[in-house]
């Protein structure tokens, strides 16, 4: 078999066990449960209580919510494959080498997992000009977006009646639409979408305020779900740092000299805001040795991961662990000034992603021509959609 046939069968069978993974994540959301066959599993390596056996049988998902849960992939998937396409028409019209996309498929078989770490294309030849950086990382938002857009419009205007959230929740059906006052006040575990700007307005302005679910309901509608997840994981590849999509588009816009002073400063921000509230004054004030050694082993360990984070900005390991005890000096000082003031420590692990792999500053080009001012506007609707698209707080376990 020649090379570009088993790249494309490789191409094929990602993007296939992707729509299955999907689908059965989406299922998993929109009914809170899981799948017959993963439970049977479980219950063969005996981690299933006999007594509970009986009663969870009645709600393990099969062949029917696995269809339902196509109402997730689709929409989701067209997202992600609308984003990725941008990118690689852009692309071929810049006679860059690139290839189709890869759909990278992780499914847990609990309902905490979306199916995918999303997809990617590879660029094969070298990118020679900011002009074409610029063109070819805003393509894919900008196409995905749009693509977004669509969906949450289509799922905030064609909201399912109220009854909807019976079929998931058998038990609210007696409290009626009223349901909300009686049902979360021992609620926990629950997952709330974080609003942003855009999320917002959609809940405000579009959708039927009597047929809004309540927020912990809102992973149960897979539009809504769907074209969310798509706002969050567009307003990561437009922080305007590394090679992200919003990194070529900064280095497009301002150059490489000006790019690797400001990208450096946003990820430091970045680092800071993500662990802003994780270790507090107070937690070190207490009687207990024990627990004060083990918060300063954590903080150690913290500190250590912000310096790995911090090795590949400067080539000197001193200011690494420098700007590392700096963050963590201002995020001791504001949590203690300002203690309601938390970040959002789910973006530490995409920080050290950041920082260690995918790095904070872009590779040089040969040409670095400034944009014209239709790019520039481009670069600025960029920036208004991360804005308007980025989530503080975006997934919230209520406790």
């Amino acid at each position: 078999m020649q090379s570009s046939a088993r790249t494309y069968l490789i191409q094929g069978i990602l993007f296939v066990v992707t729509i299955i993974t999907t689908t059965l994540a989406g299922a998993e959301w929109m009914f809170g449960n899981i799948f017959s066959f993963v439970y049977n599993f479980y219950a063969m390596l005996g981690g299933v209580e006999p007594a509970s056996a009986a009663e969870a049988q009645e709600k393990l998902l099969g062949w029917p919510q696995f269809l339902q849960g196509l109402h997730f992939s689709i929409p989701f998937l067209a997202i992600l494959t609308i984003h990725e396409f941008g990118h690689y028409f852009v692309a071929k019209a810049h006679q860059v080498k690139v290839t189709l996309p890869y759909y990278i498929p992780l499914w847990f078989g609990i309902p905490q997992s979306i199916g995918t770490m999303g997809a990617f294309i590879r660029i094969k030849s070298v990118v020679t000009s900011r002009l074409k950086f610029f063109d070819i990382g805003i393509a894919g938002p900008l196409a995905g977006f749009i693509a977004a857009l669509a969906v949450l419009w289509y799922g905030f205007t064609h909201l399912p009646p109220v009854d909807y959230i019976f079929t998931i929740h058998p038990e609210y059906a007696r409290y009626g639409s009223s349901y909300p006052q009686f049902v979360y006040d021992n609620a926990s575990g629950n997952l709330v979408l974080g609003d942003n700007i855009l999320f917002w307005l959609f809940k405000t302005y579009v959708a039927d305020p009597n047929l809004l679910p309540h927020p912990n309901e809102m992973v149960h509608y897979p539009y809504i779900f769907a074209g969310y997840l798509a706002l969050f994981f567009t307003s990561l590849n437009l922080i305007p740092i590394g090679q992200l999509d919003g990194g070529h588009i900064l280095y497009g816009l301002i150059g490489k000299k000006k790019f690797n002073v400001i990208a450096p400063l946003l990820f430091g921000f970045f680092a800071f805001y993500a662990g802003l509230g994780l270790f507090r004054a107070e937690s070190f004030a207490t009687a207990n040795d024990g627990a004060f050694y083990e918060q300063l082993i954590y903080l150690a360990l913290y500190i250590y991961l912000l310096y790995i984070c911090f090795k590949r900005v400067s080539e000197n390991n001193g200011t690494a662990f420098m700007v590392s005890l700096i963050i963590v000096v201002a995020q001791f000082a504001v949590s203690y000034l300002r203690p309601d003031w938390e970040g959002s420590t789910g973006f530490l692990p995409f920080v050290f992603i950041l920082g260690r792999f995918l790095g904070i500053k872009h590779p040089e080009t040969e040409e670095n021509e400034p944009l014209d001012t239709p790019r520039i506007i481009l670069g600025v609707c960029a920036l208004i959609i991360f804005v308007i698209s980025f989530s503080p707080n975006p997934f919230i376990i209520v406790e």
